[in-house]
């Protein structure tokens, strides 16, 4: 049984051989592969991708921010248990975190690749991979699947794989193949995650929109302008979701809003009900028979790091509906300093509300074994 607070949100850090081995053969040769640069780091290679992913901020927890670097650091450098399961125990326990629920980091940019099929190659690599890191401290970790979302045939033997392999949840790219998410067309797809208990999980930087180099080179001004709007990825998403009717089609599917912050929700959800009731008619979006933010209310969990926010707007949201997380290994991980940071943020809830948002909200999200 798990003991503690359970991260809502963590990360494993591929490791080279991860899509080498693990790939479908005839991919083999083209498969994402680590290479050394030209600044004494090592960065992960996607062919097909002119994006690469420098090693350095995926694995940076614990370092000061006054010595972040995008560049400079080799994978031997990394925190061995962003891929060795063996030892994350170690860095649970150094940061006072009972389990965890695992996404992808190099995942995160294959989510916007342009070969469907590959995408598709690369993600059951990963899956099997995965499959192992997670059998190597079976009740401390529990990873998503990902999938392609290249077919909704296709896309229901990969959430149907996802379950017998042992995966709790499927982690979504932003962008599908063909019609976007809110088209009938995936019904039979959103039919299956319900039915198999599958909740979608959509993390910032997993859509075109919303990718890290597409949003840095849209701000104006200071780069950090443009890292503000990583969220807006996601309330796309929800937006599609809940206006769409996917939500009132399948009122058991669960959504998870994954690193997109919470602190903002009470004003989203203001929003979303004044221009459905304000314009909905001129703009043909009455199709829904509730209010966009009791879908948000219902459907949506939201994780979140260190948004103080968020722990002071409890009751402007669904309390039930909000998971913390550490984000370990990546740059904005609050590791191993997890327990400080929630002291400071959660001394003005009650142990119950506390114990909802670090604990209880993500066991029973994914029916994970607590106490």
């Amino acid at each position: 049984m798990i003991q503690g607070p359970i991260s809502a949100d963590s990360h494993i850090t591929e490791p080279p051989n991860c899509y080498i081995d693990y790939i479908d053969p005839k991919y083999r040769d083209d498969a994402p592969y680590v290479t050394a640069d030209d600044q004494g780091g090592e960065r992960y290679v996607i062919p097909g991708m002119e994006t690469t992913i420098p090693l350095s901020l995926i694995a940076a927890a614990g370092i000061e921010a006054q010595k972040l670097s995008p560049v400079g650091t080799k994978f031997s450098e990394l925190h061995r248990g962003g891929w060795d399961g063996t030892v994350r125990a170690a860095d649970q326990d150094r940061d006072g975190v009972g389990a965890e629920i695992i996404y992808a980091s190099v995942g995160m940019a294959l989510c916007s690749h342009p070969d469907w099929n590959y995408k598709h190659a690369c993600f059951e690599a990963y899956n099997r991979w995965l499959a192992e890191f997670c059998a190597d401290a079976p009740s401390r970790v529990f990873g998503l699947a990902q999938t392609a979302i290249i077919s909704v045939e296709q896309s229901i033997k990969d959430f149907e794989k996802a379950k017998e392999m042992g995966f709790v949840g499927i982690m979504m790219p932003g962008d599908p193949q063909h019609e976007d998410y809110d088209h009938p067309m995936y019904d039979p797809l959103w039919e299956c995650a319900a039915d198999l208990n599958l909740p979608l999980s959509f993390h910032i930087l997993t859509s075109k929109r919303g990718e890290l180099q597409t949003v840095l080179a849209a701000t104006r001004g200071n780069k950090l302008n443009g890292f503000l709007n990583i969220i807006r990825s996601c309330q796309d998403i929800i937006g599609l979701f809940t206006l769409g009717g996917v939500f009132e089609r399948h009122p058991n599917l669960k959504m998870v809003c994954a690193e997109a912050d919470a602190g903002w929700v009470p004003h989203y959800m203001y929003r979303s009900d004044h221009f459905f009731e304000r314009h909905g008619y001129w703009m043909e979006a009455r199709q829904i028979s509730r209010l966009p933010s009791e879908y948000i209310r219902e459907n949506i969990w939201f994780t979140f790091q260190d948004d103080a926010i968020a722990f002071q707007s409890l009751e402007m949201m669904n309390p039930k509906r909000l998971c913390w997380a550490s984000d370990f290994p990546h740059s904005d991980s609050t590791w191993p300093d997890s327990q400080a940071v929630l002291e400071k943020h959660t001394k003005h809830l009650t142990a119950e509300q506390r114990d909802w948002v670090t604990r209880t909200n993500v066991a029973e999200l994914y029916n994970l074994p607590t106490a």
